[in-house]
């Protein structure tokens, strides 16, 4: 049996569906084009190979994206955005942005 889970607000939701450290930056390497594995590995650093896969699976799962296998040899997958994904994306951009303008500032908040 399937459970589904009620949501206190909005913003609980949008939380579950991006919350963690790596999904969000995952989202925001593919906003612009489709990437291979080792491509988001690389473009994420500090993202463990079994990290990466998890997130990947758990973002396909949620439909914000998609995974494609191209019949070739070797075999070439790549992810990209769904609709779903990019609709997302509309709403993180400006955290993006706010953190990019306030970037000094947050780095010199001290941390335990």
């Amino acid at each position: 049996m399937v459970k589904h889970r009620k949501y206190t607000c909005g913003l609980d939701a949008a939380i579950d569906v991006l919350g963690g450290k790596w999904k969000p930056l995952i989202l925001w390497e593919l906003l612009e084009d489709p990437l291979r594995f080792g491509e988001l590995g690389r473009a994420v650093p500090g993202i463990s190979e079994r990290v990466l896969i998890t997130q990947l699976r758990e973002l396909q799962h949620a439909g914000l994206v998609h995974r494609e296998s191209h019949p070739e040899v070797p075999p070439r997958v790549e992810y990209s955005l769904t609709g779903f994904g990019r609709s997302l994306m509309a709403a993180v951009l400006p955290l993006g942005e706010w953190g990019e303008r306030n970037l000094a500032r947050i780095e010199a908040i001290p941390r335990d």
